[in-house]
């Protein structure tokens, strides 16, 4: 621990945090509830089989509602805020988007545009699947207006890919990233997971070695996490999670049962040194980018600016409110394009808003999940100053030269033990 830390336990109480205030938002997420099959351990909002393919599908309605909750977002964006700054960033999440057209892309886009505005050199960003049918047509996303690419790998092994019910395998990842090349897509990454089960840090490292030879910009790491969302009170009608299935559930159940901490903890620091190795920038405790290509749009998040959000079960937060969509496809249809031919409202859904104290944790436990941490200063306020110097003992945290915490490995590998005492 270095002097600059010792000091930090010592230091004086700052005045309490000031209220949080409303902003306009600086980013816009779109959720794309529709995938060709779910995965058994996927806790998203996400609509498969008939619903997402074939002469039933809802990806029409769906596109029809979420324009329309476009619309009425910003116009209460507008009676709210007046003329507001253009977004600095887009992101299509899901779900599968790259299963919708490139002109339906394309006109949302253009319908953000129109409305949102977007900032010169906007990073908008498309997440994908990369089976042959799932990645979408890259040269028409690129012509659209994308610049990001986000490509559920997983991971690169065969069997682990069938473990984990992908529909993929190593090659079609490989392939979906020289079409993003050729389509002249400026940054592309790759989702992989780890903690696995049945995997071993072998296995996780030469997973590692062949998603950087696909020479990627940005790789997210992300533990696999088997939570219920059932048990934890999210999947009711204004819930912002659908019930789990009987098949997930089991799935989960039998995974939960092999894995492993400290094999996860081997593969995460596995991990730390090898891309630090090959000058990797581990800006976020789950994400590393090459010099310049890290995600604007989550950066936004973990800086705890004001973002919109459109979608069933999609979270917007103003800076003193958090708002969500409910999960259920029908309702959120039902309410932007009602059957009777009544006027669209806005979906059903819930909203919380943040008192100094939660605000207060929020920004600290954000800001320590990235490489800039949080001003040293901060860790003095009350109540935050006895977890702080648990995590200190505990060595999980270091000091910069400028003066600010930050998490060690370890600490990162400890983190939600640190966060829960912040809460």
């Amino acid at each position: 621990m270095t002097a600059a830390t010792t000091e930090l336990l010592g230091a004086a109480p700052l005045a309490e945090a000031p209220a949080p205030t409303a902003q306009p938002p600086v980013a816009l997420y779109i959720h794309i509830p529709f995938c060709v099959s779910v995965c058994p351990y996927c806790d998203f909002v996400v609509y498969a089989g008939a619903a997402a393919r074939g002469p039933r599908n809802r990806l029409e309605a769906f596109v029809v509602a979420v324009m329309r909750e476009l619309e009425l977002r910003a116009d209460a964006l507008d009676r709210r805020f007046g003329p507001r700054p253009p977004l600095s960033s887009v992101y299509l999440g899901g779900g599968t988007p790259s299963l919708l057209p490139a002109q339906t892309i394309d006109a949302i886009l253009a319908l953000v545009v129109c409305r949102y505005g977007l900032e010169p050199g906007a990073e908008v960003t498309v997440e994908c699947n990369p089976g042959p049918d799932e990645r979408g047509d890259m040269a028409a996303m690129r012509e659209a207006g994308v610049t990001r690419l986000s490509i559920g790998a997983q991971s690169l092994d065969p069997g682990e890919l069938v473990r984990l019910g992908r529909r993929h395998s190593p090659a079609d990842v490989a392939t979906t990233v020289a079409a993003a090349r050729e389509a002249d897509i400026p940054s592309v990454s790759l989702d992989l997971l780890y903690d696995l089960p049945g995997s071993t840090v072998a296995g996780w490292a030469a997973t590692l070695e062949r998603a950087l030879a696909l020479e990627p910009d940005h790789l997210s790491l992300y533990a696999l996490t088997l939570d219920d969302p059932d048990l934890e009170g999210l999947t009711g009608v204004a819930g912002d999670h659908l019930p789990t299935s009987r098949g997930a559930r089991r799935w989960r159940e039998r995974a939960r049962a092999e894995q492993d901490e400290d094999l996860a903890a081997a593969q995460y620091r596995h991990a730390v040194d090898r891309l630090g190795d090959a000058g990797w920038r581990g800006y976020e405790i789950s994400n590393w980018a090459r010099p310049g290509h890290e995600s604007r749009h989550n950066l936004a998040y973990w800086e705890r600016r004001p973002y919109e959000a459109v979608g069933p079960g999609a979270h917007a937060f103003d800076g003193e409110m958090r708002r969500w969509n409910a999960a259920r496809l029908d309702s959120y249809i039902g309410a932007l394009v009602p059957s009777d031919g009544s006027a669209a409202r806005l979906p059903p859904g819930g909203r919380e808003t943040l008192s100094v104290a939660t605000a207060q944790a929020e920004e600290v436990i954000l800001g320590l999940r990235t490489d800039r941490g949080v001003e040293l200063a901060a860790a003095s306020r009350p109540p935050l100053a006895g977890a702080f110097e648990w995590a200190a003992t505990a060595g999980l945290l270091d000091t910069t030269v400028d003066e600010r915490v930050v998490l060690t490995t370890r600490g990162r590998l400890l983190s939600n033990e640190l966060f829960a005492r912040l809460v």
